[in-house]
């Protein structure tokens, strides 16, 4: 079996959107890639979280070929494979419906940062990304996906790692980590900052942002070449 540590982490991480809170049904999936050998894998599509096993992961290759597995990999899969090949800093990718994160997405409203919880996780706004066209939609939708996000990203001159989320227009949110768990985590920080963003404006619908000079400390104690957070990895 190929990949045997990379299926496992995929795996686990697939497996942790449903007590996450991330996840209703089948809506979500992640993926995670071996750089080493230009592999990666997914879950496949509409397979229970809790029935999921290492086994089950299907195994692509950068051309979107299945290497290895007999399930039809997630709908998603050309989304995911597309951000695989324009960003090679990407190690994992998580897709949800997450409410408040997807409720921001349906209203086609940026996330700002107002706190400090957002920009321990996330450099700034958390962006939209435009709706696709009908001819885009009739050609290949997921594909699509992938194009605007990266277009998005480009756009505003940032590294999915810098902003590792998105908020997909009439959809639902995307994010970005260095592994499949790290891309799980960026989108339960992404919900939550959601869910703190929504209440925080029902109290004081005129709240500003948080200061830019609040956001650069926090961000950067935990990223980048001058963090400290944490302990350090020897």
């Amino acid at each position: 079996m190929l990949l045997p540590d990379l299926r496992a982490q995929i795996c686990a991480a697939n497996q942790a959107l449903v007590p996450s809170g991330l996840v209703r049904l089948t809506w979500g999936n992640v993926s995670g890639i071996d750089r080493a050998s230009r592999l990666w894998g997914i879950k496949p599509s509409g397979v229970d979280y809790a029935a999921l096993t290492p086994e089950d992961i299907v195994i692509l290759d950068l051309n979107g070929e299945i290497v290895e597995g007999t399930l039809r990999p997630s709908s998603d899969t050309k989304t995911h494979l597309h951000l695989y090949r324009e960003f090679p800093e990407i190690g994992g990718i998580t897709h949800t419906h997450s409410q408040n994160a997807t409720v921001f997405s349906q209203a086609g409203c940026e996330l700002p940062c107002y706190g400090t919880t957002h920009a321990d996780h996330f450099h700034g706004t958390v962006p939209i990304v435009r709706a696709l066209s009908p001819e885009e939609v009739a050609e290949d939708y997921e594909h699509f996906t992938g194009v605007a996000i990266v277009e998005r990203l480009r756009e505003l001159g940032v590294s999915p790692l810098e902003m590792p989320a998105i908020l997909q227009l009439h959809h639902a949110p995307f994010t970005f980590g260095k592994s499949p768990m790290d891309s799980v985590h960026n989108s339960v920080a992404l919900e939550m900052c959601a869910q703190m963003a929504l209440g925080s404006l029902a109290l004081n619908p005129r709240m500003t942002q948080i200061p830019e000079f609040i956001l650069e400390k926090h961000h950067h104690r935990k990223h980048g070449p001058a963090a400290y957070y944490g302990q350090r990895k020897h």
